[in-house]
């Protein structure tokens, strides 16, 4: 879009805004962050105690797959936390376009406790446990009766002990039995309940049972993750990109945005042909265009050679609305360039964290002029076909479970919106 051309002199400072989304642009030498890159290989927080292999597999053909963004994510809303971000693809042709071939993964080593668990070694120690209650009469508890020591009157069911057979519903002919109804039903007498130890009930159940609800069952419910899978030597590694370090700078944009897009009719018009006709042929023109991505393309050709944008918590750009990633996240679509706080992560589309279950995230997306950067010197014009990859993470920036101290690794969601070049033309 061309420069705003403003007639007032104090004006001149006034034809742009500046949004809150950082852009990166590759170059070839290095810039104070020499950790953020595009292609490369890979470097772990921590070398000695990289991820498992396992997460760097494409989910297609389980080939390991190159880097095509690494990025420094440390943030101040995560004290404490060394973090990385890498985005990786398979190179495999026959693997374009599928769920799986497009990977994000999460670094992230926490030298300090979360704020929770501070305040909670500052308390000191827990007191002593109290000592245990007397027990409970559950029946006086709930319905107010007293224990009685008379054995006839103890039965809430007798009307008197000393009233004749026929006045006891429960009673038989024989006068041992109506001294003790229990007995008739073929139920224990209170006293002899009460003679009686408690038993578990979980002695009650056959073994199978009894042993799986034991609670004294000192053996684990689970066994113990899978180890990590080794990696490959560096010689049987697939070739990565080349590599090109990011210089970031905030966008820029032009104030006039909502220029009408040019069409067939407008040139006709200009000339004074007839007007009905020019109308439909207008209407069924604007039909055809998908606005969302004309939205997509008219903003990143402000600033063409952007290859990464950045808004931790902010919203994403999309493709097209259209295809499965842009149907869960239209929802929560932006109108202006103002920061969006999506609600938790909950309502942006994202699926939660899997190893948290917490909400995620927007924090970046890769744009296609990564694609012309990272595929330069690549031979022909058969090269990767997506249009934009949005990277969700963990709003709380969670570790690994398991993972105590060191550097722990977890899988977070890429949505990646292929390129439909056939609707385009």
């Amino acid at each position: 879009m061309a420069p705003y051309d403003s007639d007032s002199s104090d004006g001149e400072d006034n034809d742009y805004t500046v949004t809150n989304v950082l852009l990166g642009y590759s170059s070839e030498e290095a810039k104070d962050d020499t950790i953020s890159h595009l292609g490369g290989r890979p470097t772990w927080i921590d070398p000695s105690t990289p991820p498992s292999a396992a997460l760097a597999r494409c989910k297609v053909c389980h080939d390991i797959m190159v880097l095509l963004l690494q990025l420094n994510g440390e943030l101040p809303d995560f004290p404490g936390h060394e973090r990385r971000l890498y985005v990786l693809t398979c190179r495999r042709k026959t693997c374009r376009r599928k769920e799986g071939s497009v990977r994000l993964l999460r670094g992230v080593r926490i030298s300090e406790p979360p704020k929770e668990k501070r305040k909670e070694n500052e308390k000191g120690p827990k007191q002593e446990t109290q000592a245990p209650k007397p027990a409970i009469n559950i029946g006086e508890t709930l319905f107010g009766a007293k224990p009685l020591s008379d054995p006839a009157s103890a039965n809430p069911f007798s009307t008197n002990a000393t009233s004749s057979t026929s006045q006891n519903p429960f009673s038989t002919s024989s006068s041992k039995a109506s001294s003790n109804p229990f007995a008739a039903a073929g139920l224990p007498s209170p006293s002899e309940l009460a003679a009686k130890p408690p038993q578990s009930p979980a002695s009650d159940l056959p073994k199978t049972f009894a042993s799986a609800l034991s609670l004294n069952n000192d053996a684990p419910k689970f066994g113990p993750p899978p180890p990590p899978e080794p990696w490959p030597q560096e010689s049987e590694l697939p070739p990565p990109y080349p590599l090109y370090y990011l210089d970031p700078d905030y966008e820029e944009l032009d104030k006039i945005e909502d220029v009408p897009i040019p069409t067939p009719t407008m040139d006709l018009d200009e000339g004074g042909g007839s007007g009905g006709n020019q109308k439909e042929d207008k209407v069924v023109y604007e039909s055809t265009i998908d606005k969302t991505f004309q939205k997509f393309a008219d903003r990143l050709a402000q600033n063409p050679e952007q290859v990464l944008r950045y808004e931790f918590k902010g919203q994403p750009l999309l493709y097209s609305k259209n295809d499965a990633v842009g149907k869960l996240l239209a929802g929560s679509s932006a109108k202006d360039h103002a920061k969006v706080t999506t609600s938790g992560g909950s309502g942006n589309g994202m699926p939660r964290c899997a190893n948290c279950g917490a909400g995620r995230v927007f924090e970046l997306q890769l744009t296609p002029h990564a694609i012309m950067e990272l595929e330069r010197d690549e031979p022909g014009i058969d090269g990767m076909e997506w249009g934009t990859i949005i990277c969700g993470v963990c709003e709380r920036d969670c570790q690994q479970k398991g993972v105590d101290k060191g550097v722990g690794y977890v899988e977070e969601w890429a949505g990646v919106q292929w390129e439909e070049l056939s609707e385009r033309r």
